[in-house]
């Protein structure tokens, strides 16, 4: 009977211990931050929804534009989006400890732009 329990308690104990779904939760929430490179630089927020999507908005202090990105945050920390309309792009990067850095690159309007960003998780 001692090993039944004992069994049962283990299974449900590692059960509990997926680090795999707990570690998502860490993200969820806004993002702020600003990003900088060749010929453009603004701010930029986006929201992590509990299931990995990403959505959010880049405003340039250059042509004071907004730009949109969506896309996914792998439970690594990893985040890939693409930038839409009115540039096509990628805003990827990785998140760990409320911070975040990565790169953007834009392939329109020509001539391409790339640069870095930095974020940080709001309270």
């Amino acid at each position: 009977m001692k090993r039944i329990v004992l069994l049962l308690m283990t299974t449900f104990f590692l059960i509990g211990c997926n680090t795999d779904d707990d570690t998502i939760y860490d993200y969820i929430g806004t993002w702020s931050g600003t990003y900088q490179g060749s010929a453009e630089k603004g701010n930029f927020n986006f929201v992590v929804a509990n299931d990995g999507k990403v959505t959010g908005t880049m405003h340039s202090d250059t042509n004071n534009e907004n730009y949109y990105f969506t896309g996914r945050l792998e439970r690594s920390g990893q985040l890939n989006t693409e930038l839409g309309y009115p540039q096509k792009g990628t805003f990827s990067g990785q998140l760990a400890d409320k911070k975040g850095t990565g790169d953007w690159k834009n392939q329109l309007p020509n001539p391409a732009r790339s640069g870095t960003w930095t974020a940080e998780k709001n309270k």
